[in-house]
């Protein structure tokens, strides 16, 4: 639901409107703390006073302004997410040049979105050598790390761009409300210009807005402002529409999709586990030993296991030696069949992967397949994919994207082991702030290459990292075999928030997140150093004088020692090994 306090046409009609002549023109956030000032062809954003970004706009002259003296206030439901009711209010200014094209800005308590109508873009964010920084060297699938840096090498990175201006003040862009006919952008980087580029050509007037989170890092970690910009959409029918945990085969046995046998113990596994979706992976077009897909859907009914299919989009890894089905989802004509066969066998869901770069095509192509999809009730989760750009609001059967280098990585080379812990605890703050995650955690066994985080460390990420699907990769006896109580908790796990709360952390050291479910909340913390730390999680940010229902720390400071379980635990201070974790339940 989508609730305006009053529209902005009856808002623009009512409200007094400024007509400024001079070149200055600015506006506040409801709470005043964020200041935005337009002066020509320079953006100035000001947080309690103090000047923290400064954003070259083109070489229009931004003369003719209205100013909006009242606030606007939004209100609509995510079905996933970091939290279900979510609030937009924001105070807004436009302003003009002399060819009538046209600057919107919206400044709310959380940070600043802009965008252009009819103008060309010239957007360049100023930042200067010194300022530390988090950023990801450009990849056409976003799997790369977010190391730390107070200088960038001069070259194309991607977002989101995790900033720290000082005192405790830090800032995330990225851009959200990408459209049919928009390309997706990142940021080309020379000197102390961070600018805008975009991967192809905008094939129309109405671009992406421009966003710049800002805040401290419970703001940044906490803000839906990518959803908030993004636009409902027109699903009215949202009742098949069912986030959860996932049973997934890839990470274990990577082509044992075309292996009747395997597939049904993953079907097993989540039915065993309580979970309701299996996740069939690639060449499943190819299973043999004993079934099919008729067959595994049909075993599936029968232990009431709710079965997503991988497939291959067509764009990008394709012909001889590329993994099926690579054909059945690239013009609208095939997507239809395959939809209509799926929805007729009772798939629930599709997992569509490695996409071409992101220009205006992929992006008419990712929007095609979600309206297609939910016109067929399936759950749509992208793979190789581009980062989330507020799609999940606009299209709620979006469930997940990858865009992350995650837990698959152990898979492919040695670098992720040594890795890991730091990455894990940078993700909070830079990749899972701008949506959901397929990460695929949760991982206490080793892949092809062993992992070194301990095993609370593993069975925090699937709380720390947000997910509307939630696919835990390990093999079956690594969740069976689990002590009851953590058995339990993964069991009820779930995959969707009612709000979230950033309760300690920094980038690349530590997080503590509390996500809440109805009446209890689910708190994750990991070390992401090699030395044993002590964190002091802000518990008062979900209540007073808290009690852990379950506190769950590590048994050892190596994986695979197991897990010390209390109950009825006062909230403090907690030890934390080196790569280590904890998971603590909160009942209100």
């Amino acid at each position: 639901m989508r609730i305006r306090l009053f529209s902005f046409v009856a808002l623009m009609g009512a409200l007094f409107l400024e007509s400024c002549n001079t070149r200055i023109a600015d506006v506040s956030s409801p709470d005043k703390k964020i200041k935005v000032s337009v002066s020509d062809s320079i953006m100035t954003v000001r947080y309690s006073g103090q000047v923290v970004q400064t954003i070259r706009i083109g070489s229009n002259h931004w003369t003719g302004s209205s100013r909006i003296v009242e606030t606007v206030e939004e209100r609509y439901t995510m079905i996933s997410g970091k939290r279900r009711e979510c609030t937009y209010k924001y105070r807004a200014m436009s302003c003009s040049d002399a060819q009538g094209k046209n600057l919107l800005v919206r400044v709310s308590d959380d940070g600043v979105a802009f965008r252009f109508n009819g103008a060309d873009e010239h957007v360049s964010f100023v930042i200067p050598d010194g300022t530390r920084r988090w950023l990801q060297r450009q990849k056409t699938d976003y799997e790369g790390f977010y190391p730390e840096s107070t200088q960038a090498a001069d070259g194309k990175y991607s977002y989101p761009a995790l900033i720290e201006y000082g005192e405790g003040i830090f800032g995330l862009i990225t851009e959200s409300g990408i459209n049919h006919g928009n390309s997706c952008s990142y940021l080309t980087i020379s000197g102390d210009r961070y600018t805008v580029t975009y991967t192809d050509n905008d094939e129309t007037d109405v671009h992406a807005w421009r966003i710049l989170m800002l805040g401290s890092l419970a703001d940044i970690v906490e803000s839906t402002l990518v959803t908030d910009v993004a636009g409902g959409g027109t699903v009215t029918d949202k009742s098949w529409i069912k986030p959860g945990v996932s049973s997934w085969i890839y990470w274990a046995y990577n082509h044992s999709s075309k292996d009747f046998q395997k597939v049904k113990e993953y079907i097993d596994l989540a039915h065993d586990m309580g979970w309701p979706y299996t996740l069939i992976d690639w060449e499943w077009d190819e299973m043999a030993n004993g079934g099919n897909l008729e067959d595994a859907m049909a075993y599936a009914r029968e232990k009431g296991v709710k079965v997503n299919l991988w497939y291959n989009s067509g764009t990008s890894w394709i012909g001889p030696g590329a993994p099926g089905p690579q054909d059945r989802l690239r013009t609208k004509e095939a997507r239809e069949r395959e939809m209509t066969r799926l929805e007729q066998m009772g798939a629930t869901g599709i997992k569509v992967d490695f996409f071409l770069p992101d220009g205006h095509e992929m992006v008419d192509y990712y929007l095609d397949i979600l309206e297609d999809a939910a016109r067929h009730h399936l759950l749509v989760d992208f793979h190789g994919c581009t980062i989330p750009r507020g799609w999940s609001r606009t299209w709620p059967n979006l469930m997940s994207m990858e865009a992350v280098y995650g837990a698959e990585w152990y898979n492919n080379n040695r670098r992720m082991t040594n890795a890991a812990a730091a990455h894990n605890a940078t993700l909070p703050f830079t990749r899972n702030v701008i949506g959901p995650m397929d990460y695929t955690p949760c991982t206490f066994t080793d892949s092809q290459n062993p992992h070194i985080t301990t095993d609370c460390h593993e069975l925090a990420l699937p709380i720390l990292f947000e997910s509307g699907l939630q696919h835990m990769a390990d093999r079956p006896e690594a969740y069976l075999n689990l002590p009851a109580p953590v058995k339990e908790l993964l069991s009820g796990l779930p995959s969707a928030w009612d709000d979230t709360r950033l309760l300690a952390g920094y980038p690349g050291q530590s997080a503590v997140i509390a996500r809440r479910s109805g009446d209890t909340w689910y708190i994750a913390g990991i070390n992401g150093t090699n030395e044993e730390i002590t964190i002091e999680p802000d518990y008062s940010r979900i209540g007073n004088s808290v009690v852990l229902k379950t506190l769950i720390t590590d048994r050892g400071s190596e994986p695979g020692k197991g897990f010390n379980i209390q109950n009825n635990v006062q909230a403090g201070k907690i030890v934390l090994p080196a790569r280590g974790g904890f998971v603590a339940i909160v009942l209100l």
